[in-house]
C-alpha cells in the first residue's frame, strides 16, 4: 500500500531554490530518506528503493552527507561479525 503526503511550499522557496514543484518533492524526499538512515530507521535498500535510485548511488549520496554505515559501537560489531 502506498501513501501519498502533501504539503504546502511557498513560491519565494522553489524560486530561491530554482526547483520546480517536482524537483523540491524529489529533494524533500531524499533528505528525508537521508535524514531516517542516518537516525538508523530506514536501511539503504528501503531508503534506494523508496527514492527509486540505485543502492550504490544512494550510499554514496548519503555518505558524502556525513552518514555513517557504523556507530562503531557493540551492538554494530555483534551484527556484522555474526555474518562470518
Amino acid at each position: 500500500m502506498q501513501s501519498k503526503i502533501s504539503f504546502e511550499c511557498p513560491p519565494e522557496i522553489l524560486i530561491g531554490l530554482h526547483f520546480d514543484a517536482e524537483q523540491f518533492a524529489f529533494y524533500a524526499k531524499y533528505e528525508t530518506a537521508v535524514s531516517l538512515f542516518k537516525e538508523g530507521k530506514i536501511s539503504s535498500g528501503m531508503a534506494s528503493k523508496w527514492l527509486e535510485i540505485p543502492r550504490v548511488q544512494f550510499l554514496m549520496k548519503a555518505f558524502s552527507d556525513g552518514a555513517e554505515l557504523l556507530d562503531n559501537n557493540t551492538d554494530d560489531l555483534r551484527r556484522e561479525t555474526s555474518i562470518l
